[in-house]
């Protein structure tokens, strides 16, 4: 007799024709209706999908929105970045301790409600906030917490928490969110009007060499953060052997303090979607996936709305825009909760239905990347970018910016200043007219680019916004007076410890090392010697490491080394008679006292 647990696997299995390639969205399904993977769920999916049991509990043990536990029916993620705590997120997490009886991971009683904390949700300008299911809520207080429970618990449904709606297509029906915008000012490349259709047209026009060349010409690189050329990387994989090939939109923004892309995808999709396919119409390729973090649930009803709406144009589909055999379709994978997929190749792997695990290179995703095939991932950003090229013109926007960067650039400004949100600037504008524009007129330091970016001192804020000095995928966080900013480099070690896919050494036990070395000297038990062992350390794990997380993990406390070696140096103690600042031999034996069943002899 068939279990209704078999009934439901194979259901779902069938809905994806059992194809091993969309675990993720397999497990996905489970997870949601079953609230939880259990092993025998476990081993049916495998059975399913022709594949071995390890596969799977590999790829449901590395997501964070996976759980091999129960989860109750309503799952609240409560963010812990460091622009929350700044906001108070612990007077938040305890208020809902409290109103719900358990404490952080647990379950109610009833099995109705989970509580956990979870890593940057894309909603810093208006933290604290929390993920409810797949429904934000944003601006916390302890009152709201304390009104959300008693909704919850007379009603699990997050989607009736909205009393209002926020601003732009947050109030379209599909959305539904009470998120905000929060755009403060818009430029002329990307937060400007867009007419669909029109750069398509244009693009379909040319030889697909001649969109390369166009793009190439107007300097675009992309707005990763990296900064590699887009034209090149597209005529790298157009050139590539290989008769299939695909192009990828990498929407995982999980760097904590950035949010810009969640704007784009809000209010800007045509824009989006539009870049894409000029991308594969210029590459050759006949298939897109938007990779779309777990976070940004809210909005794929949505998005896949306006993916119909271009097919029902024509702007997708067979023969696009009259171009006979240009046969173009863009499908969204949505991910799990990993940071580490932000990683062009861990991106790759998710979407093939694996852990989000980064690839070896060479061979680059280029040349070998989904699936095998020649593949380009560029950003969000970036494909807004090509788009407006396509309409304008290359010269248009190789004018816009400074030499050795044309156009403009999102960024993601937060943390403590008058007006958080995403401003559109043109390249070379310097930090201090940014600051000035977000009212940050006190900031004793400045994260550019997230915590894989840089810490910036007061000194420096005359630097400017470009690939040559000051590169950034978008984030900017601003601390004010008041700030602990080794707090800060501890947290964000933290957060790389968490995310580390685990795979190679450095980044796996090196970032651990370097939590434990900035701790130690936040509690007065540092000697000098430790500067240089963390400056070692950090440049052994940013080595040696394997991938983008690992190389740039180590950055909060090497940036903060270079420009803010005062903070370390004011809390080290020179041990002149030879010991350890804070040592406690009590404490150190305190574990092999209890072995032994009695004190050492030294102490007494």
């Amino acid at each position: 007799m068939t279990s209704n647990l078999e009934k439901t696997i194979e259901r779902i299995c069938q809905k994806y024709n059992n194809d091993r390639t969309l675990m993720m969205n397999v497990v996905s399904d489970v997870q949601a209706e079953l609230k939880g993977l259990s092993d025998e769920a476990m081993d049916l999916i495998a059975q399913h999908l022709g594949t071995h049991r390890v596969e799977v509990e590999s790829l449901v043990s590395f997501y964070a929105f996976y759980s091999e536990e129960s989860t109750g029916k309503v799952v609240i993620r409560l963010c812990n970045d460091v622009i929350d705590q700044l906001r108070g997120v612990e007077h938040i997490a305890e208020a809902f301790e409290e109103a719900l009886g358990v404490k952080m991971g647990e379950t109610t009683p009833d099995g109705t409600i989970t509580l956990e904390w979870t890593p940057c949700i894309g909603m810093c300008d208006q933290a604290p906030a929390a993920l409810i299911n797949d429904e934000v809520v944003t601006n916390l207080t302890s009152d709201k917490v304390r009104q959300i429970v008693s909704e919850l618990k007379e009603n699990p449904d997050p989607g009736k928490l909205h009393k209002e709606l926020g601003d732009g297509n947050n109030s379209n029906e599909l959305v539904n969110s009470m998120v905000r915008n929060n755009i403060r000012m818009s430029g002329p490349v990307i937060l400007a009007p867009f007419r669909s259709g029109q750069a398509l047209a244009r693009a379909l026009a040319l030889h697909p060499a001649e969109v390369i060349r166009n793009v190439k010409t107007a300097r675009l690189r992309g707005r990763g953060g990296a900064g590699f050329p887009t034209g090149m990387k597209w005529e790298f994989t157009r050139s590539a052997k290989g008769g299939q090939r695909y192009i990828l939109c990498n929407a995982d923004e999980g760097e904590p303090g950035t949010f810009k892309d969640r704007i784009l995808l809000t209010e800007y999709p045509d824009l989006v979607f539009e870049g894409m396919t000029v991308g594969g119409y210029a590459i050759g390729a006949d298939s897109g996936i938007v990779y779309l973090r777990a976070e940004y649930a809210y909005l794929r009803n949505f998005l896949e709305c306006v993916l119909e709406n271009r097919r029902n144009l024509g702007l997708l589909g067979k023969d696009i825009g009259g171009k006979k055999g240009f046969d173009f379709d863009i499908r969204i994978q949505m991910g799990a909760g990993s940071y580490v997929c932000g990683e062009e190749t861990a991106l790759i792997s998710s979407c093939e239905g694996l852990r989000g695990d980064p690839k070896n290179r060479p061979p680059f995703p280029a040349q070998k990347g989904y699936m095998g095939c020649p593949t380009s991932v560029n950003n969000v950003e970036t494909f807004c970018c090509v788009a407006r090229i396509m309409e304008e013109g290359p010269g248009w926007f190789s004018q816009l910016g400074s030499e050795g960067s044309a156009g403009t650039k999102l960024l993601s400004i937060a943390g403590d200043c008058m007006r958080p949100g995403v401003y559109e600037i043109p390249f070379g504008t310097k930090l201090s007219e940014v600051l000035k524009l977000a009212g940050a007129s006190d900031a004793i330091a400045v994260q550019i680019g997230g915590p894989s970016g840089q810490m910036i001192d007061p000194g420096q804020y005359d630097r400017t916004i470009c690939y040559d000095d000051l590169a950034t995928g978008g984030a900017m966080t601003v601390f004010g007076p008041g700030t602990d900013l080794l707090e800060v480099v501890e947290e964000y070690m933290d957060f790389f410890i968490e995310e580390s896919c685990g795979y190679c050494t450095p980044c796996r036990v090196g970032n651990v090392l370097l939590k434990k070395a900035v701790a130690k000297i936040r509690d007065g038990k540092g000697q000098p010697g430790d500067l240089a062992y963390l400056e070692d350390l950090g440049n052994t794990v940013r080595m040696a490491s394997r991938c983008g997380l690992g190389q740039t993990s180590a950055n909060p406390v090497l940036s903060t080394l270079k420009n803010f070696s005062s903070l370390y140096e004011s809390r080290l103690k020179d041990a002149k008679d030879g010991r350890q600042p804070g040592f406690s031999l009590a404490s150190a034996v305190e574990g092999a006292s209890e072995i032994a069943g009695r004190k050492s002899a030294h102490l007494n």
